[in-house]
């Protein structure tokens, strides 16, 4: 009988993305699929699940008992971490961030008897002044703590799509600046979602002794690695206008994005951090296994060039 894999956040990007490549690549059957969601039976999310052919139960972040409920049976839970980012403002304490919410689903898949908890980190190499890495940082450590239950820790590229938010909240749809201000810059290893699915998948139907006890970047390779400085200029050949990179410092940086771009103090704060650890180059990743993985069914990573043009507008 094939592992049973359980999924919360089906119906984000990276869950979804996770979901979707089980099925396409035949990786899966739908039966032996849980999709765990917040919303109701008979939503629109609901039955968008169950007209995959999955399974779908009932689970919230806020209530470990429903989770614990929707676990039943599950062999292997992959864990996508939750988007709640308000959780971590304003300096979070310990058990107080994101990583709450994280607690919450690993104490319940272990009631649960879930044997293989697979975590979506983040790929910043540690240590890490990045915000955005601190809740997962606890998390990871929580996970390696554990002895009942076996562990993979992935930390996922850098989406792709992502790059927006680091390039000072740009809007592909009709950004009119011609500079944006950000606090730093470095060389990352932008990753698609889709490439990221497709790996999520492949380390969730692998034999549990494949990945158990290990942490592991799917990531692009450094030779395809680029700047903040390197995305502007393919947003500017794209719109065919000027489109670049000054950089400020974070205090600068948070002033300009708080005072004239009147965007929320506590959030910009939180997420400054970020460029400095793109400074010391802590997302620039060698690690060859998602390459390895997407070879295993003949694709190769989607280049950061083609994501660009296609969420950019022309001018």
């Amino acid at each position: 009988m094939p592992d049973m894999i359980g999924i919360v956040g089906a119906s984000g990007k990276l869950g979804g993305a996770t979901l979707s490549a089980l099925l396409k690549y035949d990786l899966a059957a739908p039966a032996s699929i849980v999709a765990i969601t917040s919303s109701q039976p008979g939503s629109p999310k609901w039955c968008s699940f169950a007209e995959k052919g999955v399974a779908v139960r009932h689970g919230t972040f806020e209530d470990q008992s429903s989770l614990e409920t929707a676990l039943q049976g599950v062999d292997k839970f992959f864990l996508v971490s939750t988007p709640r980012i308000q959780l971590d403002f304003n300096d979070a304490p310990e058990g107080s961030g994101r990583e709450k919410h994280h607690y919450v689903a690993i104490d319940a898949a272990r009631k649960a008897g879930v044997r293989h908890i697979v975590y979506s980190s983040l790929a910043f190499r540690n240590p890490s002044k990045s915000g955005v890495m601190r809740a997962h940082i606890r998390t990871e450590a929580y996970l390696s703590s554990l002895t009942d239950v076996q562990v993979t820790i992935v930390r996922e590229g850098l989406y792709n799509e992502s790059w927006p938010l680091y390039l000072g909240y740009y809007d592909p749809a009709g950004d009119e600046r011609e500079t944006v201000w950000l606090a730093g810059d470095g060389m990352i290893c932008w990753t698609a979602i889709e490439d990221l699915g497709l790996g999520n998948a492949l380390i969730l139907t692998s034999p549990m002794e494949d990945w158990a006890g290990t942490t592991v970047y799917l990531s692009t390779t450094p030779d395809t690695a680029k700047s903040l400085k390197d995305v502007a200029a393919l947003v500017a050949r794209r719109r065919g206008k000027d489109v670049r990179v000054e950089i400020v410092g974070r205090q600068e940086h948070n002033r300009h994005y708080v005072q004239d771009r009147k965007m929320d103090a506590a959030a910009v704060e939180w997420w400054s951090h970020t460029y400095e650890a793109l400074e010391d180059g802590k997302c620039l990743i060698d690690d060859a296994t998602l390459s390895k993985l997407l070879q295993s069914k003949g694709k190769k990573p989607v280049p950061m060039e083609e994501t660009v043009a296609a969420m950019v507008s022309e001018t």
